[in-house]
């Protein structure tokens, strides 16, 4: 069984204040009435944030929280970056690998995409792996050579294991109001689906969870999250109102498990 999740991107927004008034605001809200075995719930905020928010829902709280990004070496003279060791130390369990925003408006590589997965797994930490074509490459009919490519890159040699999860973000779905036709979604999240069983094993292919990402809302939720091959969502804007990201949560939550 699947157990679905919603992961919650924040971004280079919020200060801490309004991290944790967000924190106050959505935990009692959410779990007051749905069982936290119910879905996976995590928040990537900024990486200053990861420690005080940890501390203060404490290590019993079903909430994780992950860091947006990962440099790929272990330490060493590396101003200005976050190693795994670090990120862990200060309470991250999972890592965004490959966001569209690192690939196409910082330059990650998938060369570097793929040493930063690699990294994660060595840190014992779970990766949500990000991949998705752009508008140009969907019109050339070029989506899934683009997708499995990224996937090719990063995975060879490494197998699905720790609970990770792939997101599909179609590049030109994020942050423009613009979403993928839910059977555009699935056609995608079926093809990631059919290549871990090809690549990995198909009971591995079974049990990955598999997001969709693109300019989420709660009123377009219901329509994802009931797609045989997407387990959840990765949420950016929306998931910054405590209001909106509960109630994509709860219809994830709503939506059950998938085998």
């Amino acid at each position: 069984m699947r157990i679905p999740c919603a992961y919650a991107n924040w971004k280079m927004n919020k200060n801490l204040p309004e991290a944790l008034e967000f924190i106050y605001e959505f935990v009692p809200a959410f779990f007051k009435d749905i069982d936290d075995k119910s879905i996976g719930l995590t928040i990537f905020p900024p990486a200053p944030y990861i420690y005080p928010i940890r501390k203060e829902m404490g290590d019993e709280s079903p909430l994780f929280i992950g860091a947006q990004d990962i440099n790929p070496e272990k330490d060493g003279a590396f101003t200005g970056e976050i190693s795994g060791a670090i990120l862990r130390s200060a309470g991250a369990s999972h890592v965004l690998i490959g966001h569209s925003e690192r690939r196409h408006k910082l330059g990650d590589t998938n060369a570097l995409v793929a040493k930063k997965l690699e990294r994660t797994l060595r840190e014992r930490m779970v990766p949500i792996f990000c991949v998705g074509e752009q508008l140009r490459d969907r019109e050339a009919g070029k989506a899934k050579e683009v997708v499995e490519e990224q996937l090719m890159s990063a995975w060879t040699g490494h197998e699905v294991t720790g609970g990770a999860l792939i997101a599909y973000e179609p590049v030109w779905a994020i942050g423009t109001g613009k979403n993928a036709e839910p059977r555009d979604a699935q056609e995608m999240c079926s093809f990631i689906r059919q290549w871990c069983a090809r690549h990995f094993t198909p009971e591995t292919a079974a049990a990955i969870r598999i997001l969709y990402g693109g300019s989420v809302t709660p009123e377009n939720i219901t329509h994802y999250v009931k797609l045989d091959d997407v387990d959840g969502a990765l949420v950016g804007g929306a998931s910054l109102d405590p209001k909106k990201f509960l109630a994509i949560a709860r219809a994830i939550a709503a939506s059950g498990g998938k085998s």
